[in-house]
């Protein structure tokens, strides 16, 4: 049997659980500068989605996590996580410092950082080159 080739287009949203939605909101808007995607539909679970660029998303789901929180690695590079590229890491970088938020830097030597959400969720940004 001859099976079709599967053709991947890219990543359409990545979600994330979120305990209170108005801190993911600051969190997201506010210190990341990202802004809220139109197009939620109604679900019976509060939430927002962020632009991420490219027609992609990043969906905070306002539900009970089922994941441990506490004693996650401090570097979130070796911790489930999501990669966004940015076009530069000066202007979040200053951001996050303005705003307390600790992060580190690759350990692979690429230009890229990793931080957590309020809720614990590792966030890694990689500079475009």
């Amino acid at each position: 049997m001859q099976l079709e080739e599967t053709n991947f287009l890219g990543i359409d949203h990545h979600s994330m659980i979120s305990s209170d939605i108005e801190k993911s909101k600051f969190f997201f808007l506010e210190v990341m500068g990202l802004e809220i995607a139109p197009g939620r539909p109604p679900l019976p679970f509060d939430g927002a989605w962020f632009k991420i660029g490219n027609g992609q998303t990043l969906h905070c789901l306002c539900l009970p996590n089922p994941d441990p929180v506490e004693n996650r690695p401090e570097h979130g590079g070796v911790d489930r996580h999501v990669a966004v590229k940015i076009t530069s890491l000066a202007p979040l970088i200053a951001r996050l410092e303005h705003y307390g938020v600790t992060y580190s830097k690759s350990k692979s030597g690429r230009q890229a950082i990793f931080f957590r959400d309020p809720d614990g969720n590792a966030i890694e940004v990689i500079e475009a080159s």
